[in-house]
């Protein structure tokens, strides 16, 4: 892979990169890499990915669910003194 620096870039261009690069949510390099390569689709690296694989799960327990949930968790709230002394 090669690395290129880009010299004389204005400071308001560079600032309008960095704010459409926010704006979608990728990196710098990301919007360059694919403003040059000509691509209307963001470049993604798996890192760079965003997941959220348990959004369909967001409000879907009954209350019924969410006190069973706490109940079997509860002990995870606490400090155990034998492990802290």
């Amino acid at each position: 892979m090669t690395t290129m620096s880009i010299r004389g870039l204005d400071d308001h261009v560079l600032a309008q990169l960095k704010n459409q690069a926010s704006q979608e949510g990728s990196s710098l390099n990301s919007l360059v890499l694919r403003l040059l390569q000509g691509s209307g689709k963001p470049v993604q690296t798996p890192a760079l990915k965003k997941f959220d694989d348990l959004d369909a799960l967001a409000g879907t327990w009954s209350d019924e669910d969410a006190a069973a949930f706490a109940h079997h968790t509860a002990a995870f709230s606490g400090i155990d003194p034998v492990q802290w002394h």
